[in-house]
C-alpha cells in the first residue's frame, strides 16, 4: 500500500497513528485492494530490502475459495499454473475443509506476483460445476515466524525477540 491512494481509497497509513507516517515508517511488501492481514512496517530502509527481497519469508494466507478444490487442482498447483505473469506455484498447500460450495485452505507462498493466489485458482474449473474456481476471501495471516494476532485495523510492535527470529527467518 501507498502514502494515498489516486482513487482516494484507504491506505494501511488510515489505520496508524499520524507519528508513524512523520517518522517514514514504510511497509514491506504490499497487500492489494482486495486482500487484508498483516503487513509489516519498519522505520530502516535496509530492513525493507532484507525482508522484502523475493524468497527470503514464507507468507502465509488463509484462502475460501468458491468451489470445491480436490486433489487434480492441488497438483496442479504444486507444478505450478500458467498465467500472464508467469508461472504460478505455492510452496505449500493445505485443505482445511468445505463449508457449502466452499472450499477453506491455507497457501504459503515464498515469492508474490500481482493477484498471485487470485489468479493461481481462477485458472482451475471446479468439477462439480465447470466454472472457474474464485478466490472469496483472502487474508494474510503469517510473515516468516510472526503470526497475525490482532484484530483488523490494529497494530502493535513487534517485541525484540519476534524481531530476531524474523531477521534469523530472512537469512
Amino acid at each position: 500500500m501507498t502514502r494515498s491512494d489516486e482513487q482516494g481509497r484507504k491506505t494501511i497509513y488510515n489505520v496508524l497513528p499520524n507519528w508513524i507516517q512523520k517518522e517514514k515508517w514504510l511497509p514491506v511488501g504490499r497487500l492489494d485492494q482486495d486482500t487484508r492481514g498483516m503487513l509489516l512496517m519498519v522505520e530502516d530502509a535496509k530492513l525493507i530490502e532484507i525482508l522484502g527481497a523475493p524468497g527470503k519469508l514464507e507468507k502465509t494466507y488463509e484462502v475460501w475459495v468458491r468451489g470445491h478444490v480436490n486433489e487434480p487442482h492441488l497438483a496442479a498447483i504444486r507444478e505450478g499454473i500458467r498465467s500472464p505473469v508467469g508461472i504460478l506455484h505455492c510452496k505449500a498447500i493445505k485443505v482445511f475443509g468445505f463449508v457449502g460450495p466452499k472450499t477453506r485452505l491455507h497457501v504459503v507462498l515464498t515469492e508474490g506476483k500481482n493477484r498471485h493466489i487470485r489468479r493461481m485458482f481462477g485458472a482451475l474449473n471446479d468439477p462439480k460445476y465447470g466454472t472457474p474456481l474464485k478466490v472469496l476471501d483472502l487474508k494474510r495471516i503469517q510473515i516468516g515466524p510472526i503470526q497475525l494476532d490482532v484484530h483488523s485495523g490494529h497494530w502493535r510492535f513487534l517485541s525484540e525477540q519476534e524481531t530476531h527470529m524474523l531477521l534469523q527467518s530472512a537469512g
